[in-house]
């Protein structure tokens, strides 16, 4: 089984990262709906809110590069977590609160008609992606990857 384990590892790379990479360069496009987006959750104060929507796009490019090369697996994991994590934060707490909002995940955003907005996958979509990202912070060894190995697959920085 162990020797599964780093094309696991790739797999996972591919698939979180490459999900993040899409996500912030489809906001990176139109940042005032990325803030828009944000601000329709109505958890921050606006200017707050309009920081996160243009910061949130380069975190996700980022994070989502690092991932698809294989570079500084264990730390790009954790952020991506935290990033999962505050998402489904937000979506569950919009859903609980009663707003009818596009999530935003992939660009546009902000309010839609009331009845309209469907939660339940978003979360399980983030929730898959988290557990994703935490297999990758607890087992960062992977195939193809910029991170150095050791020839017993532990990680050697990264």
């Amino acid at each position: 089984m162990k020797k599964y384990l780093p094309w696991v590892g790739l797999l996972s790379r591919f698939i979180l990262g490459g999900v993040l990479l899409a996500a912030g360069l489809l906001k990176y496009q139109h940042l005032d709906k990325s803030q828009m987006a944000v601000r329709a959750y109505e958890l921050l104060p606006v200017s707050l809110a309009n920081i996160l929507g243009i910061v949130l796009p380069f975190v996700e490019i980022a994070v989502g590069v690092l991932l698809v090369i294989g570079a500084a697996i264990r730390i790009s994991a954790l952020v991506g977590g935290v990033l999962m994590g505050a998402f489904m934060i937000g979506i569950a707490q919009a859903w609980a609160r009663g707003l009818s909002i596009d999530c935003g995940c992939f660009g546009g955003g902000g309010q839609v008609e009331p009845g309209t907005a469907n939660y339940l996958p978003e979360l399980l979509r983030d929730g898959g992606l988290a557990l994703l990202a935490i297999y990758l912070f607890r087992y960062p060894q992977s195939k193809f990857g910029l991170d150095r190995q050791r020839k017993d697959g532990e990680q050697i920085n990264g």
